[in-house]
């Protein structure tokens, strides 16, 4: 009887002992204790890659000291979740690469930050990720740069450019994707970029011509011919759209190998058709830089639709906000044939309120794409599926936005509101117009695919 009571109180004890080593609030059950070990994870995977030199976060979270001294301003904006960056809705759809923090790592966060954020037995503090300099997604094969820098006047008002960039290679190739990165993260609105790619003997000369202001021209063909880019007997050279691509918060989706990528001739060169920065109230000096990743010939190619502005499909209604009014609008495509949906990419401008995008099978059916509650133009992802969404002929894609263009939104650039259209032009999609766009990569569908994994696609 006694040994059995000391069985129980041991027990007992033991419970009491594990217990005290956890905290719980609103049923989340953490540790009470925690230290940088267990913090650590959790910052190395969501903040260092943006808080780290070079990149778009103010402030290094590389060591344990960077993060203590900050650890007040990661609490509150954790605990408010304004950080990590993540608009998309992971309660509607799952994307490759969410940044999102579960329940469990926000109390553990808090815990740690009211008990003074200790440091813990440094020999169990795992080592900060390594990072290539200059890139997201890993050492280059080569750089590309900026010929002379580009001035970008500090008046307040909207710049574009179109700039080329000559590549001369040794042989023909295969580029797997391009990267570009902005010298002013703050000002580089969106960048439309195209390969060239010149034929043998068609093209002596292709390093003028390398820089314009589009307040020079009233439209592209006048410009084209002051950059030299026609063949020596004039005529046009193969151009292929949408090979380096960039908004705020975007990098390049990375397929596996043998999807996706562009053939490259010996003489080529990238054409940045619109470069366009945003209004700066000081004159600063652009030098952003375009990584290129080598790759072997693509297997399948990949294809890219854009509904709304620009793109194949009617906005009902016309894109005109009125002032001082929520306004949704929408647009739709019927697909031809079958695919497999690999990445989408919503955009609007500053007066976006909410997006959300999906897909109506012909028997009724509705397969959910996205949904973002709170729009941030900071915060443009390309969002990749784990795996292909396959999809089939005849299903209709849907999108709708709305729009606040109301004092009440703190992004509005005009007080009082004022009416605001997409505009027209090669000087259109100015910061303080609007676009609503959809755009969705994808391959046509071949038996299989629906098992591809897309998570491992980071292979070099």
């Amino acid at each position: 009887m006694c040994n059995k009571f000391i069985y129980i109180l041991l027990i007992s004890c033991g419970l009491f002992l594990r217990c005290s080593q956890e905290t719980s609030e609103n049923n989340i059950t953490v540790k009470s204790n925690p230290t940088f070990e267990d913090i650590a994870p959790i910052i190395y995977k969501n903040c260092t890659p943006c808080h780290r030199a070079g990149e778009s976060g103010p402030i290094e979270f590389m060591t344990y000291d960077d993060v203590k001294k900050n650890v007040n301003k990661i609490k509150f904006v954790t605990q408010s979740g304004y950080m990590p960056p993540w608009p998309a809705d992971d309660s509607y759809t799952h994307f490759i690469g969410e940044r999102k923090l579960s329940k469990e790592e926000l109390q553990l966060i808090k815990v740690w930050a009211e008990n003074g954020a200790p440091k813990g037995d440094e020999s169990k503090i795992p080592a900060p990720p390594v990072f290539y300099a200059g890139s997201f997604l890993g050492k280059p094969d080569t750089v590309i740069k900026f010929k002379n820098p580009v001035p970008i006047k500090g008046n307040g008002a909207d710049h574009f450019y179109v700039i080329k960039l000559p590549m001369e290679l040794i042989n023909d190739t295969f580029v797997r994707y391009f990267e570009f990165v902005p010298n002013h993260r703050k000002l580089a609105h969106h960048i439309n970029g195209h390969l060239i790619s010149y034929d043998t003997g068609k093209k002596k000369d292709i390093q003028t011509g390398l820089t314009h202001s589009l307040d020079q021209f009233k439209d592209y063909k006048e410009l084209y011919s002051q950059m030299n880019i026609l063949n020596d007997d004039g005529s046009f050279p193969v151009l292929t759209p949408n090979t380096v691509y960039y908004l705020p918060g975007y990098t390049p989706p990375v397929y596996p190998q043998g999807i996706g990528g562009y053939k490259t001739n010996k003489t080529s060169a990238i054409l940045l058709k619109n470069i366009h920065y945003g209004p700066s109230n000081q004159d600063v000096l652009d030098s952003s830089f375009i990584n290129v990743f080598y790759g072997p010939k693509p297997k399948r190619p990949i294809f890219e639709t854009q509904l709304g502005t620009f793109g194949i499909s009617k906005i009902e209604p016309e894109l005109i906000l009125q002032p001082n009014k929520i306004q949704t609008f929408h647009t739709q495509a019927t697909l031809n044939g079958d695919i497999s949906l690999l990445s989408v990419n919503p955009h609007m401008h500053l007066l976006g309120k909410s997006f959300w995008a999906f897909a109506v099978q012909q028997n009724g059916d509705t397969i959910p794409l996205i949904k973002i509650n709170k729009w941030d133009f900071r915060w443009q992802y390309y969002y990749t599926y784990e795996h292909p969404i396959i999809i089939k002929a005849g299903t209709v894609i849907h999108a709708y936005g709305t729009f606040d263009n109301t004092d009440k939104n703190p992004f509005n650039p005009n007080h009082p509101p004022k009416v605001v259209t997409q505009g027209e032009g090669v000087r259109s999609m100015q910061t303080t117009e609007e676009m609503f766009q959809f755009i969705f990569s994808y391959l046509p569908y071949q038996a299989g695919d629906e098992k591809m994994d897309l998570s491992k696609s980071k292979d070099n």
